[in-house]
């Protein structure tokens, strides 16, 4: 399993609450619909709760994306469908692409919780 985790800053004039609107309502759905999305097991949303921002220009992240895939081969492929520019169009509509952060991970190796017997640390 590999997992794609973005930190994401919203686009220069929008407030918090129009980025997590488009978010949720316009991102979220758009990649659930496009041929690009069936490469992903799995898509979380993990905004930023609203009354934890210090005003429209607070410099921190809005949010977090993580969307998991089967293989670095899927993740690739997920980026090669002819739909995929459609879903990049509209990451710049709303997000600040110059600040997008993200790397590719692996498993987790969980140190603590309900799965932490099942995975070792090594």
């Amino acid at each position: 399993m590999v997992r794609l985790t973005c930190l994401l800053r919203r686009k220069d004039g929008l407030t918090p609450a129009e980025f997590h609107a488009h978010w949720r309502e316009v991102h979220g759905p758009l990649i659930a619909a496009s041929l690009s999305g069936r490469h992903v097991v799995r898509y979380e949303q993990h905004p930023r709760p609203l009354d934890d921002y210090g005003g429209d220009d607070d410099p921190g992240f809005d949010g977090v994306t993580v969307q998991w895939f089967e293989s670095m081969e899927a993740y690739r492929a997920h980026m090669g469908e002819p739909d995929f520019p459609d879903i990049w169009a509209d990451i710049e509509r709303f997000l600040d692409t110059d600040q997008l952060h993200f790397i590719l991970t692996e498993h987790p190796r969980v140190v603590m919780g309900d799965d932490a017997a099942s995975f070792p640390l090594a």
